[in-house]
């Protein structure tokens, strides 16, 4: 993980699905545990849904906080 991906998950939108134009930190813990059971889409959008739900299950989301308020 860099300082860029968490960035991106400020700023990349969910491309498809039922929460489809939600920025990926803004994502139900849920969805994004749903994918990690059933396996994340192939690319970067992959690597972010699974970045974000690492944050999200080890109670991690506040390390985004820093980077919403800068914007």
């Amino acid at each position: 993980m860099q300082a860029e991906d968490l960035e991106k998950l400020l700023t990349t939108r969910m491309p498809f699905g039922k929460h489809k134009d939600l920025l990926i930190c803004d994502l139900p813990g849920n969805y994004l545990a749903w994918f990690a059971r059933e396996g994340f889409p192939p690319g970067q959008i992959g690597q972010l849904l699974a970045l974000m739900h690492e944050l999200d299950h080890n109670g991690l989301t506040d390390l985004l906080e820093p980077l919403r308020r800068k914007r």
